[in-house]
């Protein structure tokens, strides 16, 4: 090859920067993951430097073989992905920029400029779904009452808020009837963004009517309809966060992904945020994570049948339950509480989709499932101490 490549005038071949662009464009590349969402966005511009790159050689590299192979490759590649030969190209300069609107990118450029290796981003997962239900940033897991408008989250970044109403006459309990989302304006990547949801109302698209946020071709910021009238889903790209937005039967449940240095990006008046802090105590309807399972105002015997009016006993509330969610966590503890207190069988779908959000946005599989805790520490899948016929013969004042 590198006789070949010397046929003719070697010097003339030897200022051939065909390494370079392949040395670029691997730069460009190596970062991406393919499972992504933005991923051959993202591929196709470093597609387009890399063919940019290879023409400017044209002349010097035109007895090169490697550089002939590069532009087979490209115009291959070019194909396989779609993408079109006009548009948006990465920087010739890799090492020394960052797209600004995305977050995993802008990490790995300051790890860059830092010259250390810096740690890969922390993400967070909160969730509220059911009666309601809430999975905090910490993964702490409560059970709220919460009627009305509360924030779930309130950063320099993000705004999240959640209208609550009773499900049932005569008890504190609630479920979500209406979902506020407020995307804060951002450099370029985007400018203030309002999602809201409402029962039988979830758009796939912001207050404003449109779909994205900034620059159409960036996608920093949109939404996608998986399920008509049933499932959104929002990605942030420019912020490293996900939303998920789901109608099951009349209520509504949320889950969010977002890196953790964004999450704590708030200022101390805006210190009452459900993701962050939990439910105020006055509002807790759980006891330190165990839910007492009501029997709607009455002291049963020891043994005795309960026939609550929501329709479930424990018994068939339990096996409701155990029809999806096989591992006997608080979500499908959640799904009894909820079948005793509604006798709505949506709220099961409801629990299952929560934990189905939690395995898809939760970033620690060994975190996914939480259990009831006694004294403080973790109590097995089959807690007899949580699902105990005991509960059945406690009034939760709070509660009713």
């Amino acid at each position: 090859l590198l006789s070949f490549s010397c046929l003719g005038d070697c010097q003339l071949h030897t200022s051939c920067g065909i390494q370079k662009c392949t040395t670029d464009f691997v730069s460009f590349t190596s970062h991406l993951n393919a499972a992504l969402e933005d991923f051959d966005l993202e591929f196709c511009k470093a597609l387009r430097a890399y063919s940019v790159c290879t023409y400017r050689n044209s002349k010097v590299c035109r007895g090169n073989l490697v550089y002939h192979s590069a532009v087979l490759g490209i115009s291959d590649l070019m194909t396989q992905r779609n993408c079109t030969k006009d548009g948006p190209t990465s920087s010739t300069n890799p090492e020394m920029t960052h797209d600004p609107c995305n977050y995993s990118g802008y990490t790995e450029a300051r790890e860059r400029h830092g010259g250390e290796k810096a740690p890969p981003p922390t993400y967070l997962f909160c969730g509220l779904f059911g009666d309601p239900h809430l999975r905090t940033f910490k993964d702490h897991f409560q059970t709220c009452k919460v009627e009305g408008a509360w924030p779930l989250i309130d950063n320099n970044y993000l705004s999240v808020q959640v209208t609550n109403v009773p499900v049932v006459p005569g008890s504190s309990a609630t479920a979500t009837k209406k979902i506020t989302i407020i995307f804060k304006s951002y450099q370029d990547c985007t400018d203030q963004k309002v999602y809201q949801a409402m029962t039988d109302d979830l758009p796939a698209a912001f207050v404003d009517g449109t779909t994205s946020g900034g620059d159409g071709s960036t996608r920093s910021l949109h939404i996608v309809e998986k399920v008509s009238g049933k499932y959104i889903e929002m990605h942030a790209r420019y912020i490293g966060t996900t939303v998920y937005i789901r109608q099951l039967g009349h209520y509504l449940t949320l889950a969010i992904r977002m890196p953790q240095e964004l999450v704590m990006a708030y200022e101390e008046s805006q210190d009452l945020q459900l993701c962050v802090n939990g439910c105020p105590s006055s509002e807790r309807i759980d006891q330190s994570g165990h839910l007492p399972l009501p029997v709607m105002g009455k002291l049963l015997p020891w043994g005795a049948a309960a026939h609550p009016l929501s329709g479930y006993t424990l018994e068939t509330a339990t096996t409701k339950c155990h029809e999806k969610m096989l591992v006997k966590d608080t979500y499908f503890y959640s799904c009894v509480f909820d079948l005793l207190t509604t006798g709505d069988a949506n709220f099961t779908a409801a629990a299952h989709s929560a934990l189905q959000d939690v395995e898809a946005l939760h970033p620690r599989k060994e975190h996914w499932h939480i259990f009831p805790r006694s004294g403080g520490s973790s109590v097995g899948r089959d807690s007899k101490v949580f699902v105990s016929l005991e509960f059945l013969c406690l009034i939760f004042v709070a509660y009713l």
